[in-house]
């Protein structure tokens, strides 16, 4: 387990963190001298300006060498223990724990919670502790009345330190478990807006799919058109006849497919006119796929699976097309579709024989326009747009989508999943 974590949340604006230690180092600045020049107090006024001046050359570090605007974990870590270390030994020549600006040591552990990762603050916490344990000890007095030691009991005096660390524990818990709660946030926002920017991607294909279908309608008229006339011209030859029939069948078949692309995606589609149980969905599609393809599909279920009906969903539909579909392309010859479905979940993996995705693009499943350069399987190449629409798709209506290797046979797998009250109220 790596000490410093890599959450992209985890980070530190640097401009902010500045500002807030040149207020801290003036602040320490203005104190020492009011002691020292006003109320005449003595101590180590040259060894606290030291440690003041230590500070100082820090911040002047961040502003001109440190030229990154977000302070990284690691970063961050070693300027705020910078920060413990040179306000302790600041406490340690002006009183100790009896100082009443004991109180600021532990700012940058509360600093630290609501900006880095878990382990950190730990860290930090205990460096805090311990400080303030030794400054219970070890210090050099102030001159009475300041010198507090001289002035209260012995219990209060040691109730101090004890006060500060449980106040330094209870305010970190609060604000690490304040920082979960925005993260959370912010995470689920970061997947809104990779929805957003999916859905922004599917709207643009399919304008160009519209756009396709208006550019290739003219050329298929036209080779149904040459297609008729040539089977005026073979009329008498049964087996050239055939083969024009044909060609016109897989143009009008072009053409159906391109009128579908053009409508409007919530126009009714023919494929399936009623609202049926997930297992006749996936039949439906299946028998689709049987009629054009010489491969073998194994639909496998379980009798006593959830045969609720679910309403009509176009975008579902699609989706599971799309996966069956690129199952069928790069399978060798079997394809095997599991339905399993109890009161809480549904779920149908999709599996193949065939050569598998790549390992370079697996990383990046999902992703539109994606190729593969694998030279072995140039068949591949650009399998990610499929993949991409088949999967924001069923995203969209609540599914949860996984694209791997398939670990029991050689070819691809996708398991797609919805909770039941999801996938029944769409």
């Amino acid at each position: 387990m790596k000490f410093f974590e890599t959450s992209k949340y985890f980070s530190l604006k640097k401009s902010t963190y500045i500002t807030l230690r040149w207020i801290g180092f003036f602040g320490q600045l203005l104190a020492i001298y009011t002691v020292h020049r006003l109320l005449e107090f003595e101590f180590n006024f040259l060894l606290a300006n030291l440690a003041i001046l230590v500070g100082i050359l820090s911040n002047l570090f961040l502003i001109y060498i440190y030229k990154k605007t977000q302070l990284s974990e690691r970063s961050a870590f070693i300027f705020l223990i910078i920060d413990i270390l040179q306000l302790t030994f600041l406490l340690y020549l002006t009183g100790g724990v009896a100082n009443p600006f004991i109180i600021f040591l532990i700012i940058p552990s509360i600093f630290s919670s609501f900006n880095l990762g878990f382990r950190i603050n730990v860290f930090i916490v205990v460096i805090t502790s311990i400080s303030i344990l030794s400054l219970t000890f070890f210090y050099q007095p102030l001159p009475s009345p300041l010198n507090l030691t001289n002035s209260i009991n012995e219990y209060v005096y040691y109730s101090i330190p004890l006060a500060l660390i449980s106040a330094l524990i209870f305010m970190n818990y609060f604000a690490l478990s304040f920082e979960d709660q925005t993260r959370l946030r912010k995470e689920a926002l970061s997947r809104m807006d990779e929805v957003m920017a999916k859905e922004h991607e599917l709207l643009s294909l399919g304008g160009q799919a519209a756009a396709a279908a208006h550019s290739l309608g003219t050329p298929l008229s036209t080779i149904k058109l040459v297609a008729q006339e040539l089977k005026k011209q073979f009329k008498d030859q049964k087996d050239v006849e055939k083969d024009i029939e044909l060609l016109t069948s897989q143009v009008d078949r072009c053409n159906e497919i391109l009128k579908r692309l053009s409508l409007n995606a919530n126009e009714e589609d023919d494929f399936i006119d009623e609202d049926l149980s997930v297992k006749d969905y996936l039949d439906e599609i299946i028998t689709s796929f049987e009629n054009i393809s010489d491969k073998n599909f194994v639909f496998n279920f379980d009798q006593n699976s959830n045969h609720q009906k679910i309403i009509k969903s176009i975008e579902i539909i699609y989706g599971l097309r799309n996966f069956i579909g690129n199952a069928n392309k790069f399978a060798k010859k079997n394809i095997f579709i599991t339905l399993k479905s109890d009161s809480e979940f549904t779920e149908i993996t999709i599996e193949d024989d065939g050569p598998g995705y790549p390992s370079d693009i697996l990383p990046k499943i999902g992703e539109p326009y994606l190729k593969t350069f694998n030279s072995d399987q140039k068949s591949r190449a650009g399998l990610g747009l499929g993949i991409f629409i088949g999967k924001t798709l069923l995203e969209k209506n609540f599914a949860n989508v996984n694209c791997r290797n398939s670990k029991t046979r050689s070819g691809a797998e996708v398991v797609i999943k919805w909770k039941n009250k999801d996938l029944f109220n769409i």
